[in-house]
């Protein structure tokens, strides 16, 4: 059951991690625990900077195939839905070929998306090419933060998870910039750049790059420990546990046995060991969903899609809008670090606790501004908001709170807890399905803001408040604290109902 999750089994605090058996000596060696974390979230990068890339070829690609706008918003939506089902499949491809292989079928996908993108000649097979990429971006967003982890030691876990969003805001960070410098000089992204190549065509060919980078670091990353005692290869799995933790051969052989009873089945893992009694799955399996869904739920993807609007309805000039968009994605990496740094420090639970709040007060404001604005006509003759005095300050100061907020608890926090909150033996599978509801509540945000923008940006962003309220309550009902807890401990307690949970702290006392 759901409660079992907040089991003093799983607190942060628990007793049991002074028993040998849980004991974490993954900090002998951090760097190669580190080193393969990084080499893992670089499917983020690709995440990243897929979602980025995007939006500086977008008008040029409007322009060049002479497309309206719902054509142009499916071409840009439509890789969301290939992430969607590469997230579905992924989990099942990693339990069949392992962690690097699924990772190297990301890699490939990503490397064909882009080469077929920049070299499209129609805008129906430049949206086939993105959805193969999006492909390749569903499972690299499922198989980082599963792999890492599995290979992470428990007292490092919470921030090489949180790497993944770091992964994913650099890889913003570096596509806005790309787009900038190949879209500078005469014609924009639509003049002519290398081999008779349009500017907005390199966008997507940049993309080869991290593509080749993560295909060859798979190559080099070692098998998950958890994968390898499931198909029976102790063995190997001791070798990784050795080279990743440095633990002793007694505490190898103790941590092996650990894996063994919680990954141990007569039946191969299948999508049944998810279900349930109610809605038919696992009520743990629909914890991971809403999880994944109230990060989405709050606007997150697409209150940057206004942020050019808004920062110009409080008097900037147009030539500002590029520079905006850098500092608040500078600003989204600072604040990932900062996340980094706490998340296995003060713990999960708290980051998405403050997370939560801080959101629901930034985008409450937000919405309370844009419901003051007047609508002026701009050069194109559309209407748009106007902000001034208090509500306009108010408003942009709440626009990059909110980014700020977001960054620091939900970004990273739900891939670290998507990560770590299933049981061995079906994780892969249930990461799958939460991941896969994160990319499909990505596309439905996606497609719903334009037409609720112009309905009213005022109950937009209330909407969106309302939602950051309920994803505190949610937090505060359902979700347990996991920090500093082996994987097979959790396993244990989350989803067997019959096993009596450890005694809390003070019970122990």
């Amino acid at each position: 059951m759901v409660e079992d999750i907040g089991s003093s089994a799983i607190a942060g605090s628990d007793p049991r991690r002074a028993d040998p058996r849980y004991a974490d000596h993954g900090e002998r060696h951090p760097a190669r625990a580190t080193a393969i974390s990084i080499a893992a979230a670089v499917g983020g990068f690709l995440f990243g900077f897929d979602t980025s890339v995007i939006n500086g070829a977008v008008d040029s690609i409007e322009s060049h195939f002479s497309l309206g706008s719902g054509i142009t918003g499916f071409v840009v939506a439509v890789a969301l839905i290939g992430s969607a089902v590469g997230a579905w499949y992924a989990g099942m491809l990693a339990d069949r070929w392992g962690r690097p292989k699924v990772m190297m079928v990301g890699a490939v996908l990503f490397l064909v998306s882009s080469l077929g993108s920049g070299l499209s000649f129609s805008v129906w097979e430049l949206g086939i090419w993105r959805f193969i990429g999006g492909l390749g971006i569903g499972v690299a967003s499922v198989i980082g933060p599963t792999y890492i982890s599995e290979v992470a030691p428990a007292s490092l876990r919470g921030r090489l998870a949180s790497l993944q969003q770091m992964a994913i805001v650099l890889g913003i960070f570096v596509a806005l910039l790309s787009d900038a410098w190949l879209a500078g000089g005469n014609g924009g992204a639509l003049g002519t750049k290398w081999f008779g190549l349009e500017a907005w065509r390199w966008m997507f060919l940049v993309g080869v790059v991290p593509s080749v980078i993560y295909g060859l670091l798979s190559l080099g990353i070692p098998e998950s420990p958890r994968f390898l005692v499931a198909r029976g290869k102790d063995a190997a799995a001791k070798k990784v546990l050795r080279r990743v933790l440095g633990e002793t051969p007694d505490q190898i052989d103790e941590r092996i046995e650990d894996i063994r009873k919680s990954v141990t089945r007569e039946d191969k893992p299948s999508f049944n060991d998810l279900r349930g009694k109610r809605f038919g799955l696992h009520p743990l399996v629909w914890v991971g969903i809403l999880l994944a869904a109230f990060q989405q739920l709050v606007g997150i993807n697409v209150i940057f899609y206004y942020s050019t609007s808004l920062w110009k309805s409080v008097g900037f000039q147009d030539s500002f809008s590029y520079t905006a968009s850098v500092i608040t994605s500078v600003t989204n990496v600072v604040v990932t670090v900062i996340a980094i740094l706490l998340v296995d420090r003060i713990g999960r639970r708290r980051l998405l606790l403050v997370g939560s709040a801080g959101m629901f007060v930034s985008l409450a404001v937000m919405s309370l501004g844009f419901a003051q604005a007047t609508l002026v006509p701009d050069a194109k003759g559309v209407l748009a908001p106007q902000l001034s005095g208090f509500w306009g300050v108010a408003t942009l100061i709440c626009a990059n709170l909110f980014v700020v907020f977001f960054g620091a608890s939900w970004g990273p926090v739900m891939w670290v807890l998507l990560g770590e909150m299933f049981p061995n033996r079906v994780r892969a599978m249930a990461m799958a399905i939460a991941t896969a509801a994160n990319w499909i509540f990505n596309f439905l945000i996606t497609v719903t803001f334009p037409p609720l923008r112009d309905f009213s940006l005022g109950f937009t962003y209330g909407l969106y408040a309302l939602f950051a309220l309920l994803s505190y309550f949610f937090v505060l009902a359902k979700i347990r604290e996991t920090k500093g807890v082996e994987l097979e401990a959790m396993s244990m307690e989350t989803m067997n109902r019959k096993r009596r949970p450890a005694p809390t702290v003070e019970a122990h006392r």
